[in-house]
């Protein structure tokens, strides 16, 4: 779209979320122009792992949201270029003791009602599914429909997809309002942009952009670290991760918690999360968290005892108290949309997200109930 001429649709952000809103949007026959302070994938999304899941989620709308996603990305997969590195390469939950696998079992039983393909693994199959792993782990559930892709490269092959204009280090300062406060655009550090819609995917910022409009979003953020080995041959072949994870996912408690997730990846290096806490936008370096990662991973799978860690980093998780995301109109304020809050699931659910943002702009039946994602469920307007 040229400079100069009013777009259909803003977006603020340009992460993976963004970029999905921006793709799916312009796909219904929209303009687009899409905003960020810093570059794309320069916040949440630049962090992550890549990780597409659903055998973290119980049956419930994130789940659904999930399944959905899962569809989709197989669907880019086949549009975006190979370097996004998709990989459909399943997930494998592991139980630490015989309760544990008990209560996975259940977990992985009401999943499947749900339409998630989960299978049994007893202890004496799982070394032909990770070679690597510990000797002494009672079973686990392997997760076919678990993925994983580059996220950087996806939000940027997403955004590039969509034809969008796209505006990088460009700060939104006002959200835009007329007489009878529906949306008329938003001013950036440039200038005004005139829009009658625009979709907040600020990430672990989209309460702020929610309060230039006046409405309250209780978006905080939540720190997590990722440990990076040196390249290696493919030890791990799946995404891996005890049981205990699913537990910290679902918490809502501010202190740390960490559980191993191990993965490799196609250029070599394992991955090694994850934590979790509520901290505010500390990147300071937090050497236990890393002990602690290293210490879980190993009991996991023992061969990494004797490998090299090369960098970690932190990234921040968009958390809403009731860990769903804001998605769909703010009826608030007409005009203005939300994409975020998605915690740690935004890779996996950007492309459903983005879907669901494109039929409320364009008045187009939804593939999914939206109601338990309602922006407004949380308060009234400050």
């Amino acid at each position: 779209m040229p400079r100069g001429k009013s777009p259909d649709v803003v977006v603020i952000g340009a992460g993976v979320i963004g970029a999905a809103c921006a793709y799916y949007a312009a796909r219904s026959g929209l303009t687009v122009t899409v905003i960020d302070r810093g570059p794309v994938a320069g916040g949440t999304t630049g962090a992550g792992e890549g990780n597409l899941l659903v055998s973290d989620k119980g049956p419930g709308p994130e789940l659904e949201l999930a399944l959905l996603s899962a569809t989709l990305w197989r669907e880019l997969a086949e549009l975006l270029p190979p370097d996004i590195e998709f990989e459909a390469k399943g997930g494998l939950v592991v139980a630490s003791d015989g309760p544990g696998l008990t209560a996975l079992r259940g977990f992985a039983a009401a999943q499947s009602d749900s339409g998630v393909t989960t299978t049994d693994v007893p202890a004496g199959s799982l070394r032909e599914l990770e070679p690597h792993l510990a000797a002494d782990l009672p079973g686990a559930v392997h997760y076919p429909q678990d993925a994983q892709v580059q996220p950087a490269l996806a939000a940027a092959h997403l955004l590039r997809a969509s034809g969008a204009d796209v505006r990088l280090g460009e700060d939104v300062t006002a959200v835009l309002t007329g007489t009878s406060g529906q949306i008329r655009g938003v001013r950036t550090e440039s200038g005004e942009l005139h829009a009658p819609f625009v979709v907040n995917a600020a990430g672990t910022w989209g309460g702020s952009v929610a309060e230039m409009a006046g409405v309250l979003l209780p978006v905080l953020p939540r720190r997590g670290f990722v440990l990076v080995t040196e390249p290696l041959p493919r030890l791990v072949r799946h995404k891996v991760y005890a049981a205990d994870y699913v537990a910290d996912v679902a918490s809502g408690s501010a202190a740390l918690q960490t559980s191993a997730v191990v993965e490799g990846t196609p250029a070599g290096p394992v991955l090694i999360g994850a934590s979790r806490e509520r901290i505010g936008f500390d990147r300071s370096l937090a050497v236990e968290v890393l002990r602690r990662l290293a210490a879980q991973a190993t009991t996991l799978f023992p061969v990494l005892a004797g490998v090299r860690a090369m960098r970690a980093y932190a990234g921040f998780r968009p958390y809403l108290p009731d860990h769903l995301p804001a998605v769909g109109h703010d009826p608030r304020v007409p005009g203005l949309l939300h994409a975020c809050g998605h915690e740690g699931a935004g890779i996996g659910l950007a492309p459903a997200t983005g879907l669901l943002i494109a039929a409320a702009l364009t008045g187009g039946e939804a593939p999914m109930k939206t109601d338990p994602f309602a922006p407004n469920r949380f308060q009234d307007t400050l």
